[in-house]
C-alpha cells in the first residue's frame, strides 16, 4: 500500500507543486490538503495519514501550534517546511521540540523550477519517516502478542543478529576505567531533539571538550547552537576555523561545510573546510569525515556516540576509531526517530553499548568519571 500524505500549506501554488512532486513516486498517495493549522488538525484526525508535510508560517493556526495539537489528538509523523532564515530556523527547532520528526528548507526556487534533485530529496524524506513510523507501530503491535514458548528469554532471527550482539543498556554500567580526552556525538534525522536531551544532561563541570556533528543546512546551525547553549550548563558554540579545542566547551559543526580536527591533544584545533566538488562525501557536515580526523588528533582516547538518523554515516569512522581503542556507543532502536545510523553502528561489530536516549547522558557521566 502507498504511503498516505497530508499536505499543509497556505500557498495554493506550493500545495499543488508539492502534491505533483510527491505523486511522481507511485509509493506515495496524497490523501488531502489543508490551508492552515486548524484544518490540518481536523484532517489529521479524519484522514489518518502516515505523514503530514507542514508549513511553519500559516494563518488561523501556525505550524508549531498545529504540531503540538496533532501530537495530542492524532499522533502522526510530521515533516516541516521552513524558510531559509535565522528566524525560520528557530521556529523550526521549536516545531521539532513540539513533536515534528524532520524538516526541509522551503526553497521556492527549487519548487518553481522543478529541480529533480530537490524533488528526489523530498520524496525520500517522506518515505523514510513514513517507513520508520509504520515499522515502530508494527514492532509495538508484535510486542503485545505473547510468544507460544514458556521461556521469558527473547528470541532473535538469525538475519537480524548484529555482528557483535549488544544488549540495550538502560542503567549505567560500571565504568571501564578507560582514559578519555574528548566526547564526540553524531546525529541526523531526529538529532536536534536527541542532542538537546543529551547535552542538557551533562553537568557544568564536565571536564572534556565535546564535538557535535548534526546533518543540517548551514542556515540552521547557528540557531541550533544558540538553542543548545540556552538549554545546556556547558558553553555551546558554532565551531569556527582555528578554534582551540577546550574542555567544558561544546563545538557544533557548521552546516554545509566539514569540521576537521588538526594537531594533537592539547594542541588540537578546529579546521573548517569545504569538500571538493569531486568528493564522494554525501553529507555536509559528515560524521565520518570528522571522526577520521579525530583518529590523528586523539587516537583512541575518545567516547563516540551515534544517535538517530538515516543512512550509515558514522559507522566507517567508528571502525577507524575502534582500531585505535576508542569506545563506541549507539542509541537504541525504540528511542530513535530513524534507526539507520545507530543500527549501522550497532551491527558493525565495533559497538560497545546500545542505550536508550534518555539514559545516554547518565552513561556518559558514569563512564567518563565526571
Amino acid at each position: 500500500m502507498p504511503y498516505r500524505v497530508l499536505i499543509v500549506d497556505d500557498s495554493t501554488f506550493y500545495r499543488r507543486r508539492l502534491a505533483s512532486f510527491l505523486e511522481k513516486d507511485p509509493s506515495i498517495q496524497i490523501v488531502g490538503q489543508a490551508i492552515n493549522g486548524l484544518e490540518a488538525v481536523e484532517k489529521a484526525k479524519t484522514l489518518k495519514p502516515d505523514v503530514i508535510t507542514m508549513d511553519v508560517e500559516m494563518p488561523v493556526m501556525d505550524g508549531i501550534s498545529a504540531v503540538t495539537k496533532i501530537m495530542q489528538v492524532a499522533p502522526t509523523a510530521i515533516l516541516m517546511f521552513s524558510s531559509l532564515t535565522h528566524e525560520g530556523a528557530k521556529v523550526t527547532l521549536d516545531a521539532l521540540a513540539a513533536g515534528a520528526i524532520d524538516f526541509i528548507p522551503k526553497n521556492f526556487d527549487d519548487v518553481s523550477k522543478e529541480r529533480p534533485a530537490a524533488i528526489l530529496i523530498i520524496q525520500r524524506r517522506v518515505k523514510a519517516i513514513a517507513r520508520s513510523r509504520l515499522l515502530k507501530q508494527t514492532t509495538e503491535a508484535k510486542k503485545t502478542i505473547k510468544p507460544a514458548s514458556s521461556s521469558n528469554k527473547p528470541t532473535y532471527r538469525a538475519s537480524k543478529l548484529p555482528a557483535k550482539p549488544v544488549a540495550v543498556s538502560s542503567s549505567p554500567m560500571p565504568a571501564t576505567g578507560k582514559r578519555y580526552k574528548l566526547l564526540f556525538i553524531g546525529a541526523s534525522t531526529g538529532g536536534p531533539v536527541a542532542l538537546q536531551t543529551v547535552i542538557s544532561g551533562l553537568p557544568a563541570d564536565f571536564p572534556y571538550p565535546v564535538i557535535l556533528v548534526q546533518h543540517m543546512p548551514g542556515t540552521f546551525t547557528a540557531a541550533f547552537a544558540e538553542r543548545l547553549n540556552k538549554h545546556s550548563q556547558l558553553k555551546v558554540k558554532l565551531a569556527e576555523n582555528n578554534d582551540r579545542i577546550e574542555k567544558g566547551t561544546v563545538y557544533l559543526a557548521e552546516g554545509g561545510k566539514q569540521l576537521q580536527v588538526t594537531g594533537k591533544g592539547a594542541f588540537a584545533r578546529i579546521n573548517i573546510v569545504k569538500a571538493p566538488k569531486e568528493s564522494a562525501i554525501i553529507y555536509h557536515p559528515s560524521i565520518d569525515f570528522t571522526m577520521e580526523s579525530l583518529v590523528g588528533a586523539y587516537s583512541g582516547d575518545i567516547l563516540s556516540v551515534i544517535l538517530t538518523g538515516m543512512g550509515s554515516d558514522g559507522s566507517r569512522g567508528g571502525k577507524l576509531l575502534k582500531e585505535k581503542g576508542a569506545t563506541i556507543w549507539a542509541q537504541d532502536e525504540k528511542s530513535s526517530v530513524i534507526y539507520g545510523m545507530p543500527k549501522a553502528v550497532a551491527e558493525s561489530g565495533t559497538c560497545d553499548r546500545v542505550i536508550p536516549l534518555n539514559d545516554i547522558a547518565e552513561h556518559i557521566i558514569n563512564e567518563m568519571k565526571v
